[in-house]
Formats: structure tokens, sequence, C-alpha cells
């Protein structure tokens, strides 16, 4: 798969709700997760099945989706951003809107790296 065929198939799939289908389906085994200092949880997770719980962590900290969207991919060379935006109440924390942007790395048809910012 080429960079912008990887993008279109990611975004398709997370516009479904689903992540973990997206993971499984595009990430290659050693790719690596990265989230910003300040995230709770996990920051870097190494490996697809570290990926995979990382998602199952955050999941378990959602009380209500409200609603969300991701947007078109930007492709530049081996590289694609998309925006992400959730409407979501966390449990103990309440609801928030949270706005972030996903970078993503490709190679030979997979993505090798994803990194989050907000």
């Amino acid at each position: 798969m080429t960079t912008q065929e990887v993008a279109n198939r990611l975004v398709e799939l997370c516009r479904m709700g689903n992540y973990e289908g997206a993971q499984k389906e595009l990430f290659s085994e050693d790719a690596v997760s990265v989230e910003p200092e300040h995230t709770q949880g996990l920051q870097t997770a190494t490996g697809l099945d570290a990926i995979v719980a990382k998602g199952h962590h955050f999941q378990s900290m959602l009380e209500e989706v409200h609603g969300g969207s991701v947007s078109d991919p930007v492709i530049a060379g081996n590289k694609f951003a998309i925006s992400i935006i959730l409407d979501a109440t966390m449990k103990g924390q309440g609801r928030m809107n949270m706005e972030e942007i996903g970078v993503y790395d490709v190679k030979d048809g997979k993505v090798v790296k994803e990194q989050f910012f907000f």
C-alpha cells in the first residue's frame, strides 16, 4: 500500500470507530506510538500488542462518547497527518472536547510510528 492508501484506510476505519481494527490491519508488528509527556497513562508504546493495550487503557477511561470526527489526511512523502476530535465524558473528569493531531510514518505499506500532539 502507498502512504495515501494507508492514510485513506486509517481514516475510513477510524471514522467507523474501529481504531483497534485499524491498528491490527495497518500497523507493523514493531510500530511505536508516542503520546505527549503530559498524557495520563502510557506515553510510549512499542509493538503492536502494546499499542492495542494502550488503546484498551484509553477506552477504559471513557464513560461516554458523545461525538467526534477525523479529518481527511494530509500526505507528505512517507508521512501523513490527521486531525482527531473527540467529545467524551471521561470517568471522574467530566465531559471534555479533545482535539489532537496524529502524525504517522509509513514504511513498506505499514504504519511504523504514530505520534500525537495536543
